[in-house]
């Protein structure tokens, strides 16, 4: 079964807080109160996302965090990478593969394929989708809009 920690999943739902109240600083105590999330991990969350480059940080009475672009320019990708680090569905796809049988797999091409695949779907939803009730049966996530298959390839 493939899923991401649960850091991960915090992580989503305090960007999504934060980015449905980009008009002000938010501490990590109101954050913790506003998501029913324990402090320490809220502060461990925040700080992988603003290593990242994902929040700015403000210290000081009237300091707080905020997204640091606008949420339809963050990516869900880019907040499981932050937390989880580079998506990687299997070891030889990863940036540090120690697989012995690497040098005589016939399907880490595949891998590599199906990985990208991943990535680029979760690159396309962004933070800004995630505000969106559905509603209907009707998601607001579209994947490659533009995109064609040509030749089993996806071109944008």
């Amino acid at each position: 079964m493939l899923r991401m920690g649960k850091l991960t999943d915090y992580g989503i739902v305090l960007m999504s807080y934060l980015a449905s109240r980009t008009y002000q600083q938010h501490s990590a105590h109101t954050l913790s109160d506003a998501v029913n999330m324990p402090l320490p991990t809220v502060r461990k969350v925040l700080k992988a996302l603003s290593h990242n480059g994902l929040l700015i940080s403000e210290r000081g009475a009237q300091g707080g965090y905020n997204l640091s672009r606008s949420p339809n320019k963050i990516s869900i990708a880019e907040i499981i990478t932050a937390i989880e680090g580079p998506i990687a569905l299997t070891e030889c796809v990863g940036e540090e593969s120690h697989c012995e049988l690497e040098p005589y797999c016939d399907v880490q091409t595949n891998w590599t394929r199906i990985n990208n695949a991943v990535f680029h779907a979760l690159d396309e939803v962004k933070l800004s989708d995630m505000l969106v009730p559905q509603a209907s049966g009707v998601s607001p996530i579209h994947f490659y809009p533009e995109a064609t298959l040509q030749n089993g390839e996806l071109h944008a």
